[in-house]
């Protein structure tokens, strides 16, 4: 049980991590308006940001420029790959609320039960003036 304890204070961003995680996957999955659905995928995609920095980090190392003293340093392609992954999070946010927006025009609404509602009732009036 020691160890446990010792292993929570030692490694306490992993929790943040999971936790987060957690809540941005939850937020996806639960939640039935579409702008909450965003927030989710943003709030999963910073944890898995925090993730990357989070292992990168090497003990006693320092920032991976040379000089006299430095004789361990920290890795620095997980800041270089999650400024790349920031960069994709953004413009994919940004076409996740282009299509909310057009989701909105089309149908009146941003819930997802109202917008399966009336795609339903869209459905059986085409196929009632089908026949």
């Amino acid at each position: 049980m020691i160890d446990v304890i010792h292993l929570i204070q030692t490694k306490y961003y992993y929790l943040v991590v999971i936790i987060l995680m957690m809540i941005g996957l939850y937020t996806t999955i639960a939640m039935r308006n579409l702008i909450k659905k965003v927030i989710g995928i943003n709030i999963f995609q910073i944890s898995v940001f925090l993730f990357y920095i989070a292992i990168s980090k090497v003990k006693q190392g320092t920032a991976p420029v040379l000089w006299d003293k430095a004789v361990v340093y920290d890795n620095p392609l997980p800041h270089v790959l999650i400024l790349t992954a920031i960069v994709v999070c953004v413009s994919t946010t940004a076409v996740a609320l282009a299509l909310v927006v057009n989701i909105h025009k089309e149908y009146g609404t941003i819930e997802e039960d109202r917008i399966l509602e009336k795609q339903k009732l869209g459905y059986q009036q085409e196929q009632h003036s089908i026949e």
